[in-house]
C-alpha cells in the first residue's frame, strides 16, 4: 500500500523497531523473550555499548542500557493511558491465564464501539514500560479522511513471509509454505 505522498513525504513503509532503555538488558531481554515471544539476533559489532536486539511480531526492539539505572522511573502502578506498545492476540483468556502464571500483574479494560467489544490487557516490562495486549481487530477502522487504509495487521503475513524466505533453507519443489496462529510452517507434502 502506498500512502498519499502529501501525507507521506518521507516515503515511510513500516515500523521496523522501537528502542527501549534498560536498567537491566539481560533481565528486559530475558522478558521479552520468554514473555513476549521475541527472538534475539545479532546486533552490529560496531554498537559498542551493551544492549540487545530482538526480532517478532514484524517488528524489532532494541534495548540499550541506560548508564544510570537509579535515574529510571520506577514504575508500579498501571497507568492505560501510559506510553505503550501494543500487540494483537488471538485468545485474551488465554493471555490472562499466562500472565497470572507467570506473576505479572495486569489491568484488564474493555472498550465498546457500535455494539463491538474491545478486550485489552495493559501490563509492564521490568523496567516499567508499558505492554498491551488487544483484540483490537475486533473494532473496524474507520477513517477520518473518507481514504481506506490498510490496518497493519494485513501488512505482517508478507513481512513474515518474507523475512522468513530469507532465513529459512530453501524447502523442496512442491513444499508448501502456510501460515498457522503467526508462525510460518514449512511442509514438504
Amino acid at each position: 500500500m502506498q500512502l498519499d505522498s502529501k501525507r507521506n513525504v518521507l516515503q515511510l513503509s513500516s515500523l521496523n523497531h522501537i528502542s527501549l532503555v534498560c536498567k537491566s538488558v539481560d533481565q528486559t531481554n530475558e522478558f521479552y523473550i520468554n514473555v513476549l515471544g521475541f527472538v534475539p539476533v545479532k546486533r552490529p559489532a560496531a554498537l559498542q555499548f551493551p544492549g540487545a536486539w530482538l526480532v517478532g511480531h514484524g517488528i524489532g526492539i532494541h534495548l540499550l542500557q541506560t548508564e544510570n539505572p537509579e535515574n529510571l522511573p520506577n514504575k508500579t502502578v498501571i497507568n492505560t493511558k501510559d506510553n505503550h506498545i501494543s500487540f494483537q492476540c488471538e485468545n485474551m483468556g488465554m493471555v490472562e491465564k499466562k500472565l497470572g502464571e507467570m506473576g505479572i500483574d495486569w489491568v484488564r479494560q474493555r472498550v465498546e464501539e457500535g455494539g463491538i467489544d474491545m478486550d485489552q490487557v495493559f501490563f509492564h516490562d521490568p523496567d516499567g514500560f508499558m505492554i498491551e495486549i488487544c483484540n483490537c481487530e475486533s473494532i473496524p477502522i474507520i477513517p477520518l479522511d473518507g481514504k481506506m487504509h490498510k490496518p497493519c495487521a494485513l501488512n505482517k503475513t508478507r513481512v513474515q513471509h518474507q523475512q522468513i524466505r530469507a532465513l529459512a533453507p530453501r524447502p523442496r519443489v512442491g513444499a508448501k509454505i502456510l501460515s498457522e496462529g503467526g508462525d510460518i510452517i514449512i511442509t514438504n507434502n
